[in-house]
Parts: C-alpha cells; sequence; structure tokens
C-alpha cells in the first residue's frame, strides 16, 4: 500500500515513528477522555455521553480516511474482524466505561478499565494453550492487590463495590477483542481498520439506544455537549494512535505502555480537581500496581 510505503521511508529516516511514544500518547488521549466525559456526565447521562463518543469518531475517522487512504487500497478482508471488535469491543466496551466512569470516577474506572490485558492473557491460556509464566503469576497477584485497594476506596470516595462491576465489564469487552485487532491489522491499514471498527460500533450503539427506548436521553445541555465532543476525539484519537503503535511495535512493548492511562487520569484530577471524585491515597496506590501489574503481564 502507497500510505506503508511512504511509512516506511519515513522510517529509513531521522524521524522513524517511535512506537513508544506513539503509545504513550494514546494513553495521554485516553485520559483526557476519561476526564472530559465525567465532566460532561455533571450535566447529563451515560447514553448521551455514550453514543456521541462514538458518531464522534464516525465522522473524525471517515473523513480522515476519505481524505488520506486511496479508494484501491481499501481492504475489505479486514472488515470481519473490525467488525466484531466494533461490536463488542467499541460499542460494548465503551457503553460500560462511560457507566463506570458515572458510578466509581474517573480514577478508579481507569485503573479497573487496565485489566484488559490480564483478561487478554486469561483466555490465550485457556483458548490457545498458552503456558503460565512467572511475570504472568506475578502481575496477576499485583493487579489483584491494585483491584483490591480501589475497592476498599468505595466507602471514602462513595461508590459500591458492586459498581466495580461495570468497568470490569468494560475491561472484558476490550480485553476480547484485542487478539482480533491485531489478526486484522494484517489485512489493512490502521486507520482504514479504525473506520470499520467504529461504524460497526454506531450501528450497534444506536440499535441498542432506540431498542431499549432511550432515544431521549440523548439529549444534553450545550456544556455537557462540548465535554461529549471532546471526550469523543480524544479517545477515538487514543484508539487510532493504539493501532498505529501495533502496527510499528511489538504488543509487549505498546500496551503497558498504552496502559499508563490511569497514571494520566490521576494526574489530571490532582491539576484540575472536581467535587465529583475525591483522590485517596488507596486510588492512587491501587492505580499504580495495576499499571505495574499490566507490565509485569506483557513481559
Amino acid at each position: 500500500m502507497a500510505w506503508c510505503r511512504r511509512g516506511a521511508l519515513a522510517a529509513d529516516s531521522a524521524v522513524s515513528p517511535s512506537p513508544q511514544v506513539i503509545a504513550l500518547s494514546s494513553a495521554l488521549c485516553s485520559a483526557v477522555s476519561t476526564a472530559l466525559i465525567q465532566r460532561g456526565l455533571r450535566g447529563s447521562n451515560f447514553y448521551a455521553g455514550f453514543w456521541i463518543n462514538i458518531a464522534v469518531g464516525v465522522i473524525g475517522l471517515w473523513s480522515a480516511v476519505l481524505l488520506l487512504v486511496p479508494y484501491e487500497e481499501y481492504s475489505w478482508r479486514a472488515v470481519p474482524y473490525f467488525v466484531f471488535s466494533g461490536v463488542v469491543g467499541t460499542a460494548g466496551g465503551r457503553l460500560f466505561r462511560v457507566v463506570a466512569i458515572h458510578k466509581v470516577g474517573a480514577s478508579v474506572a481507569a485503573a479497573i478499565n487496565n485489566l484488559a490485558p490480564l483478561i487478554a492473557s486469561g483466555l490465550a491460556i485457556l483458548l490457545l494453550g498458552e503456558r503460565v509464566t512467572l511475570p504472568i503469576v506475578a502481575g496477576t497477584l499485583v493487579i489483584v492487590a491494585g483491584a483490591v485497594l480501589l475497592s476498599l476506596s468505595g466507602r471514602q470516595v462513595g461508590f459500591r463495590v458492586r459498581h466495580l462491576g461495570y468497568p470490569l465489564l468494560a475491561a472484558s469487552c476490550f480485553g476480547v477483542v484485542a487478539v482480533v485487532r491485531k489478526l486484522g491489522l494484517h489485512q489493512a491499514g490502521p486507520l482504514f481498520d479504525s473506520a470499520i471498527n467504529i461504524t460497526a460500533a454506531m450501528v450497534a450503539s444506536t440499535a441498542f439506544v432506540v431498542t431499549s427506548g432511550n432515544r431521549g436521553a440523548l439529549r444534553c445541555d450545550r456544556r455537557s455537549l462540548l465535554y461529549f465532543i471532546g471526550g469523543g476525539i480524544a479517545e477515538n484519537a487514543g484508539v487510532f494512535l493504539l493501532l498505529l503503535a501495533l502496527g510499528f511495535g511489538h504488543v509487549s512493548v505498546v500496551i503497558p505502555l498504552a496502559g499508563t492511562a490511569p497514571l494520566f487520569v490521576l494526574l489530571l484530577a490532582y491539576l484540575f480537581p472536581t467535587a465529583a471524585e475525591k483522590l485517596t491515597w488507596r486510588i492512587a496506590v491501587g492505580s499504580a500496581l495495576i499499571v505495574f501489574g499490566v507490565v509485569l503481564l506483557s513481559r
């Protein structure tokens, strides 16, 4: 493909793309999106936040595809992979992620959402026969310790422990599609793949909102709308950057760096505090442990 050849030429120059920098940029985008969605939810509801987030991605990604990717380079062989990814990972995962931000706060939601690599590793062991290694055991124990600390913070912060099920469901959705997305990247470039992914998510999310009788919930005030649009831009930029990083680098390098999003969320919460969320030492340490556990899992 032409854009791949241009990328190869760029790689030979002094300004070759760094998967590490791209992955960290993806993590920062995810953190910014989480913070913006949290602010938008103060004047609206998770149905509107979830749907607008995906709608922004459809507009932005297809605009980029039409401008940057020649039609002859569209690879429809990638469609099955990213339709599945869009329905399960993007529509399902983002719905539960927005609900999680609403129920338990941005910092806790971001940290629990980072369990996706653990879920992906567990599925690989159960379904693909991959062997259990010491880093997997150590990473799992560290992640469990972090999750316990986050659950203990519920009383102080003001959420119920059972609400941790929402970010766990989000992490499960993202973990299940991790391998599928990697397989799909062998069929087409990340930009076209991202557009197929978000289109499938748009169809699924719209069908969900309509059939559940919540079309009226999509209304929101101007302030919340702006926050949701900003969150959608950051969210979808982060997804594209993650796919781009996976195209240039190894999963074992990209996933731990992209998994540092909870630390960026903590930093943003410290720099821009809100009355909607209280930071405690348990949240800070629990988030750091989960990030460290993901690093161990990916070794």
